[in-house]
């Protein structure tokens, strides 16, 4: 497909944004102390949401970053691997050769050994000669180049057999405020001008930015307040960024012969967990999960991205059994018993969707649980501890099942694959 010489003109300046402001704005000397977690690519998220904790942790794992930026996950995931020695080849292609050298800087301050940096662009990942990926990373990336689909469609051929991807996309409603500076700043600082002149326009925009301005009432996202340069010019100075609405984005899977094995986390997507009415919910059970999760999306107003574990169409991983006794529950990244501590006394959980907060109702018991799970413990392990404390099996089978349903739906609790 041909481009129009304004999209040109787009990607000639998304690649000289990224040049000059190399986003987002990371110190590989703080690779000593201090590791960025998160959504898509956690290791535990990755081997349970894309694999159904059936693949084993032993077999080797191929990855592409696919626009990897200054390697936030790329440097997550290779560090999670390397903690546990398990083999892996990450892949991390992107073509901003400024953004590569930070990234490339990055692992080396943690002698990470299972990377490795190719310089180019995705659009020409064909040409690359790179093979094909048990894992594919594109975590902020589709949404600025000039054809989504076409790029997704070619991340889906270098998918291996039974091989996922973890996706981010901004989406509209959490991002109030955004799009109205940029049309705002792209008026007083056309694209033909150089990055650093319209940077020094956002800035004098955001210090004299009026009282009333929508992004003054959003909390959803601060790149623009402790970002750096580059995360005030990739928020508010971008050539290129558009947002999908879950409806369009479960459209664009769609449209390159994917589905989500799971949306991020789950239940954020689930309406009834912001309408505790009955007879809404009541409601709500009779309409399809896309159309639950895109009202969810209209009622709470906060979702600034969209981030979901795909795989192709028809070929989901079996759900694995949570209450089968040789499994293995582990928690994400939150220790039980830190997690336990946030109970309340009447047992609610306070979970954070960004900046709403809502209480999750848990089981008593899951109290006394939570420490226990330690990522060695099976089911039965936790079954018979709970015997000795007066829960029978029986009880246990129905309080674990209802626990773990809850915290797996807020990616706090998964299980582990095998050995």
């Amino acid at each position: 497909m041909t481009q129009s010489p304004a999209a040109d003109d787009r990607d000639a300046g998304l690649a000289a944004q990224y040049e000059a402001y190399p986003y987002p704005e990371r110190n590989p000397q703080d690779e000593n102390h201090r590791l960025f977690i998160g959504s898509p690519s956690h290791l535990r998220e990755v081997d349970y949401w894309v694999f159904g904790a059936q693949r084993p942790r032993s077999q080797a794992l191929r990855v592409l970053v696919a626009g990897c930026g200054t390697g936030d996950g790329a440097i997550m995931l290779a560090t999670q691997l390397a903690r546990v020695a398990r083999p892996a080849e990450i892949v991390c292609l992107d073509r901003s050769v400024k953004a590569l050298s930070i990234a490339q800087a990055r692992a080396k301050t943690r002698a990470l050994e299972n990377i490795r940096f190719v310089q180019g662009s995705l659009t020409e990942l064909d040409t690359l000669g790179l093979g094909l990926f048990d894992y594919i990373d594109c975590c902020g990336v589709l949404h600025h180049l000039p054809d989504p689909a076409a790029a997704l469609q070619t991340l889906e051929h270098h998918l291996a057999p039974h091989g996922g991807m973890g996706l981010m996309v901004y989406a509209p409603y959490g991002r109030t405020g955004v799009y109205m500076l940029q049309d705002a700043l792209e008026k007083l600082a056309p694209l033909t001008q150089q990055p650093e002149e319209r940077l020094d326009v956002a800035r004098r925009v955001m210090r004299n930015l009026p009282a009333t301005a929508w992004l003054h009432q959003n909390g959803n996202f601060g790149d623009h307040l402790s970002g750096g340069d580059a995360g005030l010019y990739d928020l508010l100075l971008n050539p290129r960024d558009r947002s999908y609405t879950i409806t369009d984005f479960l459209a664009l899977l769609d449209q390159a012969g994917l589905e989500p094995t799971a949306l991020m986390e789950p239940a954020r997507y689930d309406p009834a967990l912001f309408l505790p009415d009955p007879r809404l919910r009541a409601r709500l059970t009779k309409l399809p999960w896309q159309t639950q999760a895109a009202i969810a999306e209209d009622l709470v107003g906060n979702m600034a991205t969209h981030v979901a574990y795909v795989v192709r169409k028809h070929a989901s991983p079996p759900k694995p059994d949570p209450l089968a006794p040789d499994a293995v529950p582990i928690m994400r990244e939150i220790p039980g018993a830190e997690l336990a501590k946030q109970m309340t006394p009447d047992n609610m959980l306070p979970f954070h969707f960004g900046t709403l907060v809502v209480p999750i109702p848990l089981p008593p018991q899951t109290r006394g649980i939570l420490p226990l799970i330690d990522g060695e413990r099976t089911v039965g392990d936790l079954a018979d501890i709970l015997a000795t404390r007066g829960v029978n099996a029986e009880k246990f089978r129905h309080v674990w099942q209802e626990s773990f349903g809850i915290l797996e739906r807020l990616n706090r609790v998964l299980l582990r694959p095998p050995a």
